[in-house]
């Protein structure tokens, strides 16, 4: 695992340059793209900042050294709390946000900051979800996270809160990024949800410690959060409610956008209504997600799926004729399930579902989309299954 390449003088200098008064993202990386090092930034006179083009007032900020005070309170409130600062010139700062326009030049993280360096997808949706909505998202979410994505999501009341809690259910990882310092919890009644993403997920911010989460911090939260990932996932939500915010910001940083459909007759349903009409992709189930991905990430699924299948199991070829099957798996649900189907004549979901007993149907999706990534199995059309010659 990657470490912080900062020592505590240089991450001083990161989080003076994070407290400067009125500078953006955008301005503080062109002022990094100039001067290659925070403290360049924050020993350069007036004059030479402002010749890069940044506001008198902010320059002025910057060159009188104001921030430094509050950057070693900042230091102290990361240790109390066991946060990191991962810059963005830090080997773990994640590759696709690093790409977008405006990129947070430097993240405040609570947990296994390793996760940012795995294949992850953003699902979003309304604050007052309905029944489908919550159901949709704990299965998808869920299912996704077995499938070997990371869930990223803003830890909010409703659809945020729902895809993480279903990814810790399925044993997978999750990402809350948030409008707020990773010091507080908002909403506060997401308190032990918090507390389990800091121990099993990870928790981020660009906004400093103790920063709370004003209104005007949301939309600048949902660009990491569409940033972050492959696309996103879109379940429910207004017109022009924050969700569909994040799938706009997802479209411009050229990411996949996903969304779940809804009834015409709730009015949750229509922004991912909307964006399937205006072409996003239709999504029923996990695999309309992973189908639509590049090549890169399938591989990756596919080797992730590999090791959790073979985790203390072996692949053994058997030759009959041109046959060749996995016979030796630790996971018994696929065993049951390659079994039960068939190499020439396609078995049906629905039969799996009724003749494997004592078995989730999340669980079987899980197991089927294994085997389907390992090659052992051949989806259909109308979800059909068949072992592969």
């Amino acid at each position: 695992m990657l470490a912080s390449n900062l020592t505590q003088e240089e991450e001083l200098n990161w989080l003076a340059l994070k407290m400067v008064p009125g500078l953006g993202a955008r301005t503080a990386s062109r002022l990094l793209e100039r001067f290659r090092t925070p403290q360049a930034i924050l020993t350069a006179t007036r004059s030479e900042l402002e010749a890069s083009g940044i506001a008198g007032g902010v320059a002025q900020s910057v060159a009188s050294g104001c921030a430094f005070d509050e950057a070693v309170l900042q230091q102290q409130k990361m240790r109390e709390c066991g946060a990191e600062l991962v810059a963005l010139t830090d080997p773990r700062y994640p590759q696709p946000l690093r790409e977008i326009f405006d990129p947070p030049f430097a993240l405040f993280a609570r947990g296994r900051v390793e996760l940012m360096a795995s294949l992850m997808l953003g699902v979003v949706g309304t604050r007052r979800p309905t029944p489908y909505g919550l159901a949709a998202t704990e299965r998808l979410a869920g299912d996704l996270a077995r499938a070997g994505l990371t869930i990223v999501s803003g830890m909010a009341r409703g659809i945020d809160t729902a895809a993480h809690r279903a990814a810790l259910t399925a044993a997978g990882n999750t990402i809350a990024v948030l409008g707020c310092g990773v010091d507080l919890v908002y909403p506060s009644e997401n308190r032990k949800l918090a507390a389990e993403i800091v121990d099993r997920g990870l928790m981020i911010s660009e906004f400093p410690m103790g920063a709370p989460a004003f209104p005007q911090n949301f939309p600048i939260r949902n660009r990491v959060i569409s940033g972050l990932g492959v696309g996103v996932l879109v379940v429910e939500g207004a017109q022009y409610s924050g969700s569909s915010i994040t799938a706009r910001l997802a479209l411009e940083q050229s990411r996949e956008v996903f969304a779940v459909p809804g009834s015409i007759m709730s009015k949750m349903s229509w922004g991912p209504n909307l964006l399937i009409k205006q072409g996003c992709k239709l999504v029923q189930d996990w695999n309309d997600v992973v189908v639509e991905l590049g090549p890169d990430a399938r591989r990756a699924l596919a080797a992730g799926a590999q090791g959790r299948l073979f985790a203390s199991g072996e692949a053994v070829t058997e030759t009959a004729g041109s046959a060749s099957t996995v016979q030796q798996t630790d996971n018994p649900i696929a065993r049951k399930l390659l079994e039960r189907i068939k190499i020439e004549t396609p078995t049906h979901i629905d039969e799996l579902l009724a003749r494997v007993e004592d078995v989730s149907s999340s669980e079987i999706v899980a197991a089927l989309f294994e085997l389907e990534m390992l090659g052992a199995i051949r989806q259909l059309p109308g979800r059909n299954f068949v072992k592969v010659w």
